[in-house]
């Protein structure tokens, strides 16, 4: 798998509050719930509110310049919320969508031009197709518009998912995987080229700073760091401690800047988004 181009990100230098790290963030996993889009309960769960105004006021202090607006469960494959957040949200986002199955190539060029970046599959959710549909639609946004897929899923379930998984042309996991013992299936992949993304912390059933360090020793660009803000359903949303955890799990200022920025921007390409 190959993946894009190197990013030109510059540290902040001025504005910075103690709190924030002494660079620029992307934030590679972020939702937004606006409730002039209507959501569908997934699972029994329907998630309150959280507009660009509660994720500006969170995010600000933290020094975010750009991140991924990602769909959740409860958003379906309605693309028009993220389209609506990225528009909002202004330079450096971008947006990954879920779509259904049958989307056409047409309609994946447009969404590109709309700022979106690639497709999520969120089989922790029970929201995905059969696989050969996957990978239909995965192989079609990859062509068409340079996409990677993004999977939600338990790791450990990789080997069961080998025939799919192992045929996509760009793939990104969330959340490190999830469990432990699905870390050394998670790293198998990113020998492969796979990204990871450093988010959800809560989520996991072992220590964030375990995979993190695993995922670095086989391949530094492999991994981004997102919020994962609101935090929909896990057991705490992400606290700016996390970024503490991150900044102990690399220890090298230039490899955290790669985990923190300059590796998202690589795969997400926001400096290719046109205004609006």
């Amino acid at each position: 798998m190959t993946r894009g181009a190197a990013s030109n990100a510059t540290n902040r230098e001025d504005g910075r509050t103690g709190e924030a790290p002494p660079m620029a963030l992307f934030d590679a996993h972020l939702h937004i719930i606006d409730p002039r889009f209507a959501v569908t309960a997934n699972q029994g769960y329907r998630p309150p509110a959280f507009t660009v105004a509660d994720y500006r006021a969170q995010a600000g202090p933290l020094g975010i310049t750009g991140g991924a607006v990602v769909a959740g469960s409860f958003q379906g494959f309605d693309p028009e919320p993220i389209i609506a957040a990225v528009r909002a949200l202004g330079a450096g986002f971008v947006g990954v969508a879920q779509l259904a199955s049958e989307t056409s190539e047409e309609e994946i060029a447009r969404l590109a031009v709309d700022g979106l970046r690639a497709v999520r599959f969120n089989l922790r959710r029970g929201m995905c197709p059969e696989p050969a549909a996957i990978l239909d639609l995965a192989m079609r946004a990859h062509r068409v518009a340079g996409w990677h897929a993004e999977l939600y899923l338990d790791a450990a379930e990789l080997p069961n998912l080998a025939a799919l998984v192992d045929r996509l042309p760009a793939v990104c996991f969330d959340h490190l995987g999830l469990t432990r013992r699905g870390l050394p299936h998670l790293l198998r992949q990113v020998e492969r080229g796979a990204k990871v993304k450093a988010s959800g912390f809560a989520r996991l059933d072992f220590p964030a700073a375990e995979a993190i360090r695993a995922i670095v020793d086989v391949d530094p660009a492999a991994i981004l760091f997102g919020t994962d803000l609101p935090g929909t359903r896990a057991p705490r949303p992400f606290a700016p401690e996390d970024l503490e955890q991150l900044a102990e799990s690399v220890g090298d200022g230039t490899q955290l800047r790669r985990l923190l920025h300059d590796n998202a921007v690589a795969l997400y390409r926001p400096n290719q988004v046109q205004p609006d």
